[in-house]
């Protein structure tokens, strides 16, 4: 989770946004290495360490770490990072923690206290961002405008109940990304293959992947999915798990389609004429046209081949 800031430093300012620190547009963002590392034998690494050159104040550094969970003894290691980077560096040092859940978030907010009898001789205070702070963005214009807090959203709310309507928002904007710009959604769509893993959001992907052929030729999860259900399932069964992605298609593309043409879709177990119009879905301007290179005319009944 930690990499999308090192690899869409853009990010920063809207993360930044909801936290409530100030970052000035014209701010610069440059990779420091992660290596915190001691002479002793005893090796400690950040997941991301940014310096940051704000337009209107001193140069900072951004210590960032992916947290899925609360781990005993974490605490201390940050604290360690803090010290040892602005040792290093003499620059003043802020720790950013991204979470998937609103306890792990909860607990990773600290303060983290080191002293003991009353006295305090260090305190940390990560900056947190997680499901509570980071907004839901489930319109795909707006996951188009800013790709990369869609994606950091999506790995946020993974667990929640809005995760599908989130997915949905940016495999929209994908689609369309995809025909000017295939390195950059390949980018995103495999960021989020890797990141979302086994969660609630990661099978709903893979649920969508597996019947919207957005990236052909790419050897993802969605064409795994795709030719293991084609060689597993059932003529049938492949027809009705394709009629499901011609109806999903249509959906997100904002293209009413009507009860007649819902019930032909659905019906429809003949394979060869559900690819086709699986096909055609991406390009028709009604969903009436679907239909068009087909012998039976549009208003006649339901195949049952």
């Amino acid at each position: 989770m930690h990499r999308i800031f090192q690899e869409r430093p853009e990010i920063l300012a809207p993360v930044f946004g909801v936290l409530g620190v100030p970052l000035s547009a014209k701010a610069t963002v440059d990779a420091v290495t992660t290596d915190v590392t001691e002479a002793r034998p005893l090796e400690r690494r950040v997941d991301t360490v940014l310096r940051i050159g704000p337009s209107d104040g001193e140069d900072f550094l951004l210590a960032i770490e992916a947290q899925s969970g609360k781990v005993a003894g974490k605490e201390a290691s940050w604290a360690y990072y803090v010290a040892h980077l602005q040792a290093k560096y003499r620059l003043p040092v802020l720790l950013l923690v991204v979470c998937q859940d609103r306890a792990t978030a909860k607990w990773a907010a600290g303060p983290f206290d080191c002293g003991t009898r009353g006295w305090t001789a260090q305190r940390t205070y990560p900056l947190v961002a997680g499901p509570d702070n980071l907004p839901v963005i489930t319109d795909a214009r707006t996951a188009a405008k800013n790709l990369p807090l869609a994606v950091l959203s999506a790995l946020a709310h993974a667990r929640g109940a809005a995760c599908e309507a989130i997915l949905k928002a940016i495999i929209t904007a994908l689609q369309e990304l995809e025909e000017s710009d295939p390195e950059t959604a390949g980018y995103f769509f495999e960021f989020l293959e890797i990141n979302l893993g086994s969660t609630p959001a990661g099978e709903k992907l893979r649920e969508i992947m597996s019947f919207v052929s957005y990236f052909p030729g790419r050897g993802t999860v969605r064409e795994t999915a795709y030719l293991e259900g084609k060689a597993e399932g059932k003529a049938e069964g492949e027809a009705e798990g394709e009629a499901k992605g011609i109806l999903f298609v249509l959906e997100v593309r904002g293209i009413p389609v009507s009860d007649s043409v819902r019930e032909r879709i659905t019906a429809c177990t003949d394979l060869d004429r559900v690819d086709a119009w699986l096909e055609r879905s991406r390009t028709v301007e009604r969903a009436e046209d679907l239909f068009v290179e087909d012998p039976e005319a549009p208003g006649t009944s339901p195949e049952r081949a």
